[in-house]
């Protein structure tokens, strides 16, 4: 049956519709608005100089003499970071807190003579700089015996989940990888992901469980590389942890986090989206990458400290594209933040901080209703949100300023407590009686950065021209060149 005009467009009102009442959970929301936070892989690894280790390594490797988690936060907060995820456990097994399910922990290492506990330090330290703390736990585990026996291991892994989350404070992340990997009887570990997901709500209700988890998504590399339209409403079958597991690195061959793979370049437009209309779930990215070649710390790696001007490239396309940013920073063997880190770190915050400066305050004027009060003044503080009348065929958001200036990008943030209703808008410049398109984009959602080469304006409006249902805006902002 063909539909005609008029049923046409309320079918596509429909679609539209249930595509925008897929909503985030609170926790969700919490997440997102953190932006950006660290990684830090630290552990046996550091000690050992390798990315993976093999398991049952003596634990009088592990002697970080000169930790110090108070100059770790400093380091991270100076880049505008808001919380940081530990490396409780990797997959060789050896914990950083003194585990009472193994042996194969801090307790049986020289450092602090056994009395140590660095998933202790890093907590406390992460609240002493304001900083939230999420753990990483590999449930790959190269040194316990009970791994590959199937409800044995469950149980050992549910115990050092309930370590973990029972005895740091809140924690905001339970980041799980795909790792999956033979065990000393030489069989894979089918683990239990549901139970441990019952375990992890029980104990941290406000914690998302993210990659192998239902709550956020991988971005599908480790390069920082990012899809020029990110959406958050994704078919349900992303959340399948076989398929992540598939995707997820499974050798230490040292390429695997400069590989950028081009397959689901499209994951949420209508078009990807049929064929799934009964199966959605609100789904946004997380984009990790490291600070330096390999995710733990190797002296060698020294001098190939990632630029601030790239990794800020990487903030505009992650932050600026609605996802979170993971950025890992390893620390030494002796439990210090080298000095190129350090200073790259510093570097990035103080470029984030220029770039939220730049907002300039402007003179809004909106297709209908009222524009609330700060709307389209400031890059952090977004306040109230706009929605325009039913009757707006085509929202629109014009920021004047008092005199012309040079502007570089235009941020545009949607209220995500209501779903992600944008999917098509057009940035215009106005400089006297003309108008040139400046830049556009599909996926808008908790912050989207639009960049286009400085030019003089009088005025910059938006163009709102394909919704999914009325739009909701918190903050449309010009942001000036440096």
């Amino acid at each position: 049956m063909t539909l005609g005009a008029g049923q046409s467009e309320r079918a596509s009102d429909e679609l539209g519709r249930l595509l925008a009442s897929v909503e985030p959970s609170d926790r969700q929301v919490a997440w997102q608005e953190m932006d950006f936070y660290a990684f830090v892989h630290f552990g046996m690894n550091t000690s050992t100089g390798v990315e993976w280790g093999i398991g049952h390594e003596d634990p009088a490797l592990f002697d970080p003499s000169e930790l110090d988690a108070d100059e770790w936060m400093t380091a991270i907060a100076s880049a505008g970071m808001t919380g940081v995820i530990l490396t409780a456990k990797h997959h060789d097994g050896f914990c950083l807190w003194p585990s009472r399910v193994t042996k194969h922990t801090v307790a049986a290492s020289p450092w602090q003579s056994g009395r140590g506990d660095v998933v202790r330090e890093v907590a406390e330290a992460a609240a002493r700089h304001n900083l939230r703390l999420g753990i990483y736990l590999s449930p790959w585990d190269r040194t316990e015996a009970t791994y590959g026996t199937g409800t044995a291991y469950d149980d050992f892994f549910v115990a050092q989940l309930t370590e973990t989350l029972s005895d740091y404070g809140q924690v905001f992340s339970v980041w799980f990888d795909g790792a999956c990997g033979e065990g000393a009887n030489g069989k894979v570990q089918v683990y239990d992901w549901d139970r441990y997901y019952r375990v992890i709500r029980e104990l941290q209700p406000d914690a998302v469980i993210s990659v192998c988890g239902p709550d956020v998504r991988w971005c599908g590399n480790e390069a920082g590389s990012t899809r020029s339209d990110e959406w958050s409403v994704v078919p349900a079958s992303l959340l399948d942890q076989e398929r992540i597991a598939d995707k997820s690195q499974h050798v230490d061959d040292g390429e695997f986090a400069q590989l950028v793979h081009s397959s689901e370049d499209d994951l949420g437009s209508r078009s990807a989206l049929q064929g799934h209309l009964g199966d959605l779930a609100w789904y946004p990215a997380e984009v990790n990458t490291s600070i330096r070649p390999g995710w733990f710390h190797h002296p060698e790696e020294d001098d190939k400290v990632r630029a601030a001007e790239e990794l800020m490239g990487v903030w505009y396309s992650s932050v600026g594209g609605n996802a979170c940013f993971l950025l890992n920073v390893p620390p030494t063997a002796a439990g210090r933040i080298s000095t190129p880190d350090a200073d790259v770190l510093d570097q990035l915050g103080r470029l984030i901080a220029d770039y939220s400066a730049r907002g300039v305050s402007a003179t809004v004027t909106v297709s209908s209703g009222v524009a609330p009060e700060g709307f389209g003044s400031a890059v952090d503080a977004p306040g109230a949100a706009w929605e325009p009348t039913s009757d707006d065929a085509q929202p629109t958001v014009e920021l004047r300023f008092d005199r012309p200036l040079c502007i570089e990008a235009l941020e545009v943030r949607e209220d995500i407590r209501t779903g992600q209703r944008i999917e098509d808008l057009v940035v215009i410049g106005i400089n006297g009686d003309e108008e040139f398109v400046l830049g556009s984009g599909h996926s808008v959602g908790h912050r989207r950065i639009l960049r286009f080469e400085p030019r003089n304006l009088d005025a910059v409006r938006v163009e709102i021209r394909g919704i999914r249902a009325a739009p909701r805006l918190l903050a449309v902002t010009a942001v000036a060149a440096r």
